[in-house]
């Protein structure tokens, strides 16, 4: 989902998506207007397909993610970006962070009614798709995080960032074979607690 090269037009060269990070992170407040129509398109895609297994009266949409995303990825003064993997790592666990909380609003105002579902994906769940509560989800990964935060961030990763297994061992700075056997452990402790 999310560009693995950087090189995506002639008019762009190689790294500038992370070098524009590395000026924001420095303080350049003009590199940030630069840098997000270069990311936009991918934040816009990575909303839109976590959306896309939301229920269908789903009050909050794709440009409306984007931009609380945007929010509160400004509003992180003290970011030292590494690279763009270690941006869209961010924005996905931004964008899990959005869907939590208003999952938690939407269940407070209901004063305890129905939590609001989400439909499991199958690569997690490791057969057909099934619904499961997002807070259950959460809460889950929450759990998974302190015994291995490396299995929390490769499922943030996969799930809620719609990275390829590629893309998350580039992110995470591991082997694509170590990725993908910390994905199977996440995804069978994931199974295991929701099902």
């Amino acid at each position: 989902m999310v560009r693995t090269a950087e090189t995506d037009s002639p008019s762009r060269p190689r790294g500038e998506i992370t070098e524009l990070l590395e000026a924001w992170g420095s303080g350049e407040r003009d590199a940030l207007d630069r840098l997000m129509p270069l990311v936009y398109d991918d934040l816009r895609a990575i909303a839109h397909q976590r959306l896309r297994l939301e229920r269908p009266d789903h009050t909050l949409d794709t440009t409306a993610i984007v931009h609380e995303a945007y929010l509160k990825l400004v509003d992180q003064e003290s970011a030292t970006w590494q690279d763009r993997a270690h941006f869209f790592a961010l924005s996905a666990r931004v964008i899990r962070n959005l869907l939590v909380d208003y999952a938690r609003q939407r269940k407070a105002a209901k004063r305890g009614g129905d939590a609001v579902l989400l439909p499991l994906d199958a690569r997690l769940a490791g057969e057909e798709p099934r619904t499961i509560e997002l807070l259950a989800l959460d809460e889950a990964l929450a759990g998974l995080g302190c015994r291995d935060a490396r299995l929390e961030r490769v499922v943030e990763c996969r799930f809620f960032g719609g990275m390829s297994m590629k893309e998350t061992a580039e992110t995470l700075g591991i082997s694509l074979s170590t990725a993908e056997r910390a994905w199977r452990r996440a995804r069978a402790h994931l199974y295991r607690r929701l099902a």
